[in-house]
């Protein structure tokens, strides 16, 4: 991370002056923010990126599924996302026949498209309510404050929303609750999968590239929004049209240069970047090291039966790539953290903080009260961990602790029969579910291996009481792993493997079925102990945590009320843009990387039948007869497949466009990369870096290895 002046630094790296960082409200920018915009390249006027009155950027960015950004790049509901983000929708309109996954898939035409259950949110308007909700909260803190703004953010929410289905909205606390925004949305339900790369392409280089530039990932994949005749929202039905969008992107095939301006529109998903150096010793310490040892000893076992059978990959695919793309995240933040003394760092802005504060009474006892806090959570980090990432790795472990709501209800003496008959057809619906997403081979080993861990790593005072005492008094033999023994004779004997025991139960539910059930019991002995035991003491440091976290940004605002305008509030999943350039970096003496990866770099890295590195035999040929039609780059002579610029995101802004200073889209952004992983806590404006899918790859893929040239004809491409 680059050294920072200390006055500087008590603002926690993100009052720097527009150096690439910072994740703007569009409906906010303010001027010093746009005006540095326009000094940087922009070409737009502010009512061309928000407006509420007329067409503008905006109206073009949507919410794509639960956690991702996407945009419309046609005027007939075309959507462009990452291949990530239609990840599970793509894997579940394959089969083993149908492999989508796999071999790719282009609809021939519009009644071609596959119905899935996504849904697109798009934005109508950003309200400040921060005077309202103040008024509601007063003086009140803690759980109290808590309890208060829960109950006006979803009066506020009720009154906008009220019973119409197909618009939503949210209350968003900025600047930890200093200030609040409602985000108004109206949701469409049909969403139809118009095409993908093959798995090979959208996801080339694996989880080995994964983070990491050099990148040759085409991440895109690309769907549609259907509307009912009227162009409004509408659940699906097969005589629905295509959406007619307010707005849509240009798509720019011009090309890029080191230097040019870039920038993105999205939904980046959660920051820290207001962190004491408390949560950033915690981390360090304790929750990334478990969570990183957790989650690879689960993609272990998984890996291992994925590569034994493409229907067990298929099956897995989606679960697989969402736990490995963290792991390598949280392993690098870890890393990067400890090599830049974010800790140290933190710990200097704190000082100038409590001296500044000393006799003022809001603010003099933050610091106090974080240490006591965090004194006190500090023995339980680990023990979460290993219940929400180990114990609650297991699939199996993580649906029969579900169960804890029908266990309840069947052990009330005034009994409700339809309750309970009502409860038992969601378990039913439930454990289809799961055994449709179930590999009991993989799942048993998790299990026994988190057990295993947990009795090694976690303090036994935490144990579950006679837990292990039990285990080893059953399973004793030295010849065979014990917890392999355990773990065996819980898949062999639940009930949720077996359709008899499972048709049993349900026709004559009792508490003792469940209680007496070897899944269930573990889930008992580690989750539902941990709900009622520890669960509690997380939810008071959370609520204590917040309420300092309010008070320590309130007062750094009055400690330098000229900076002010220079802020910019965390991400929590609402729309922002940032602004910086297509740069190359240098990250270590001696190396220096290009800012773009090209056809001809995608093609050296390729190793036929490997399970990252493999290429269809069409892209090949296609590579090496140059076959590139409109998508070379004049310059390099190739097709360039992806770029980096110094933009400001995180998760959530995967598929998000990036833009030209002419706000035509460029390319999508899909990774960060190594160097800067401390990106969420830190931002550091030499080695951060935002890898892109460039439009030309996503164009030429399309096009020529698709064959889908009907969907090029569709777009507004810009020569």
């Amino acid at each position: 991370m680059k050294k920072i002046l200390l006055s500087v630094a008590v603002l926690l790296s993100v009052l720097r002056s527009f150096a690439d960082e910072g994740m703007w409200i569009p409906l906010l920018l303010g001027q010093q923010v746009y005006k540095d915009m326009v000094k940087r390249g922009l070409k737009l006027k502010p009512e061309q990126l928000y407006s509420i009155n007329k067409a503008s950027i905006k109206d073009a960015i949507i919410i794509f599924g639960g956690g991702c950004t996407g945009e419309i790049v046609s005027n007939q509901g075309l959507i462009f996302t990452n291949h990530h983000c239609g990840y599970d929708a793509i894997a579940t309109a394959s089969s083993v026949e149908n492999n989508y996954l796999r071999d790719g898939f282009w609809a021939a035409e519009k009644s071609k498209e596959i119905p899935t259950s996504l849904t697109v949110k798009f934005l109508n308007r950003i309200e400040d309510v921060t005077a309202r909700v103040n008024a509601e909260l007063g003086n009140s803190v803690g759980a109290e404050r808590l309890k208060k703004q829960d109950a006006i953010t979803k009066k506020i929410i009720d009154e906008v929303v009220g019973t119409d289905e197909f618009k939503s909205a949210v209350v968003a606390s900025m600047f930890k609750g200093n200030q609040f925004f409602l985000y108004v949305y109206d949701v469409f339900k049909d969403v139809r999968f118009v095409g993908t790369p093959p798995e090979s392409i959208g996801k080339f280089g694996g989880d080995t590239d994964n983070w990491e530039w050099p990148r040759h990932t085409g991440d895109f994949s690309v769907f549609r929004v259907y509307a009912g005749k009227d162009n409004k929202p509408a659940a699906y039905n097969k005589d629905n049209v295509p959406y007619t969008p307010k707005y849509f992107l240009p798509v720019s095939i011009k090309g890029l240069n080191d230097g040019d301006y870039a920038m993105i529109f999205g939904y980046p998903g959660g920051t820290n970047r207001y962190e004491t150096s408390y949560g950033v010793k915690l981390k360090t310490d304790i929750e990334n090291p478990t969570l990183v040892k957790l989650r690879d000893m689960r993609l272990k076992y998984m890996y291992a039966e994925m590569i034994k059978d493409p229907a067990v990959k298929l099956q897995l695919a989606s679960s697989y790539a969402g736990i490995a793309n963290y792991w390598k995240f949280f392993d690098g933040e870890k890393k990067q953290l400890l090599k830049f003394d974010t800790y140290g760092q933190k710990q200097k802005a704190e000082s100038e903080f409590i001296t500044w504060a000393k006799g003022k009474p809001e603010f003099e006892n933050v610091f106090s009260e974080y240490a006591k806090i965090y004194d006190a959570w500090r023995p339980y980090a680990e023990y979460r961990t290993y219940i929400t990432e180990g114990i609650q790795g297991s699939p199996l472990i993580r649906f029969v602790a579900s169960w804890r709501g029908v266990f309840n209800r069947l052990m009330m003496k005034d009994n409700n029969p339809e309750a309970i008959k009502k409860m038992l057809a969601q378990a039913d619906a439930a454990r289809k579910a799961f055994l449709e997403s179930e590999n009991k081979k993989s799942d048993q080993n998790i299990l026994a291996t988190a057990l295993s861990m947990f009795n090694s790593d976690v303090d036994p005072s935490l144990h579950p009481k006679d837990f292990y005492a039990n285990l080893f008094a059953k399973y004793s033999s030295i010849e065979t792993n014990p917890y392999k023994q355990f773990a065996a004779d819980v898949f062999e004997n639940t009930m949720v493997f077996d359709d008899a025991k499972w048709k049993v139960f349900v026709e004559k539910p009792t508490a003792d079925a469940i209680a007496n059930d070897p899944a269930y019991k573990v889930a008992n002995a580690f989750v539902v102990e941990y709900a009622t035991k520890v669960a509690p003491k997380y939810q008071e440091f959370m609520e204590k945590n917040a309420e300092l976290g309010r008070l320590y940004l309130k007062g750094i605002m009055q400690m330098n009320p000229e900076k002010v305008a220079k802020m910019y509030p965390d991400a929590n999943f609402t729309m922002r843009t940032s602004y910086g350039n297509v740069k190359s970096y240098q990250p270590k003496d001696a190396v220096t990387y290009d800012y773009v990866c090209t056809l001809d770099g995608t093609l050296a890295k390729y190793v036929p039948g490997d399970y990252e590195f493999d290429l269809p035999q069409k892209f090949v040929d296609l590579v090496k007869a140059k076959d590139y039609g409109q998508y070379a780059d004049p310059k390099r002579k190739d097709v360039v497949v992806t770029f980096i610029t110094t933009n400001d995101i995180t998760g959530g802004n995967s598929g998000s466009p990036v833009l030209n200073a002419n706000g035509e889209l460029i390319g999508l952004a899909f990774d960060g990369n190594y160097e800067a992983l401390s990106h969420k806590i830190a931002f550091d404006s030499n080695l951060n870096r935002t890898i892109c899918v460039d439009a030309r790859y996503v164009l030429w893929c399309i096009e020529k290895l698709g064959g889908a040239k009907h969907i090029i004809d569709e777009l507004k491409i810009v020569k």
